[in-house]
C-alpha cells in the first residue's frame, strides 16, 4: 500500500524538547502513537498505520537519532529521553491521553511514558518489547567504558552492515521489510546515525533491572492496561520474559505469535487484528 494514499496522510517536522523530530499522521479518531525500535523508523510501523487509519489518528514517530529525525551527538539516548520526546510530540499535536504502540525499544519508551504519566496513556500496545536484563551482563564494566561517539567511525563498508541486517531480520524480501532495512541502512550509514544507535543499544543493555530506578522493580506500578505481543521465535527479546512480566502485571493481556521481533511486519493481521480489539476496549 502507498501511504500516501491514506486518509489524510501527512508527514510534519515538529520542533520539541529542543530537536526537530518526524513523524508520518493518517486517519481521524482517537489518538495512537507508534514508536519504533532500535535501529528502525517510522517506517516499521506505515503498515500499522494503514490498519488505523479508518478508525483512529495514527500517528507514527521518528524517534530522535533515527530515520529524518534530528541526531544530537551528546543525546542520552534512552528512554526517560525517548519518553520525554514523546510527550513533547504529544504536546505538539494538542493531544492530552493517548494510546501508544511500541516495539521493541520503542516498547520499553512506551512503558517509560506510561510510569511516568499515566495521565497521558489510555492504553498500551507492546510489541516484543525490549526489557531490562534479569541475568547477568558481564560485558556491563567493558561497555560503560567505551564512548558511543565511536559510531562516528564507520566500522565497516555497507556491503558486509547490509549484508548481516539481511541476515538477522527475518522476510527481509517482503515490501515493508524491505523498505524497513533500507530506512536502517539509510540512518546506520551516517555517522550521527551510528552513534545515535550505539548509544542507545549500550543504553538498552546497561538498563539497571533491580533498584529504586530499575525497570523491574517500578513495573508493576504501570497503571494502563497492556497487551503485550510476543515472538515464540524471538532471538533479541526470548518469549520467556513474559512469564515474568505476567508475575509483574497480573492483569494485562498476552498474545505469542509464531514469528519473530517484529510482529507488526511478520503477522500484520493478527498483530493489528489483536491491536485494534484491545484498545476499542473501555
Amino acid at each position: 500500500m502507498n501511504p500516501t494514499l491514506l486518509p489524510g496522510f501527512e508527514s510534519r517536522r515538529l520542533d520539541v524538547d529542543g530537536v526537530t523530530i518526524n513523524c508520518a499522521l493518517a486517519g481521524s479518531g482517537p489518538p495512537v502513537v507508534m514508536v519504533h525500535g532500535l535501529g528502525a523508523t517510522k517506517v516499521s510501523f506505515l503498515p500499522t498505520v494503514a490498519a488505523f487509519a479508518g478508525s483512529h489518528r495514527a500517528i507514527a514517530v521518528d524517534l530522535p537519532g533515527f530515520g529524518d529525525s534530528v541526531k544530537p551527538i551528546r543525546a542520552p539516548y534512552d528512554a526517560p529521553y525517548f519518553a520525554r520526546v514523546v510527550l513533547a510530540v504529544l504536546d505538539a499535536l494538542g493531544i492530552d491521553r493517548a494510546d501508544l504502540i511500541g516495539n521493541s525499544m520503542g516498547g520499553r519508551v512506551a512503558i517509560e511514558v506510561g510510569l511516568d504519566h499515566p495521565d497521558r496513556v489510555r492504553r498500551l500496545g507492546l510489541l516484543a518489547p525490549s526489557l531490562a536484563w534479569l541475568r547477568g551482563r558481564p560485558w556491563a564494566p567493558l561497555l560503560k567504558l567505551v564512548a558511543p561517539q565511536l559510531g562516528l567511525i564507520q566500522p565497516a563498508p555497507r556491503p558486509v552492515v547490509e549484508a548481516i541486517v539481511r541476515r538477522v531480520v527475518p522476510g527481509a524480501d517482503q515490501e515493508w521489510t524491505a523498505a524497513g532495512i533500507d530506512e536502517f541502512l539509510r540512518s546506520y550509514l551516517t555517522p550521527r546515525g551510528r552513534a545515535a544507535f550505539y548509544a542507545a543499544a549500550r543504553n538498552i543493555y546497561l538498563e539497571a533491572p533491580r533498584g529504586s530506578h530499575g525497570l523491574w522493580t517500578r513495573l508493576p506500578r504501570l497503571e494502563a492496561p497492556s497487551l503485550f505481543v510476543w515472538g515464540r521465535r524471538d532471538s533479541l527479546v526470548p518469549i520467556g520474559f513474559a512469564d515474568h512480566v505476567r508475575r509483574a502485571l497480573p492483569e494485562s493481556q498476552h498474545l505469542e505469535l509464531p514469528g519473530g521481533h517484529v510482529p507488526q511486519l511478520e503477522n500484520p493481521k493478527r498483530t493489528h487484528d489483536a491491536l485494534l480489539t484491545f484498545l476499542a476496549e473501555r
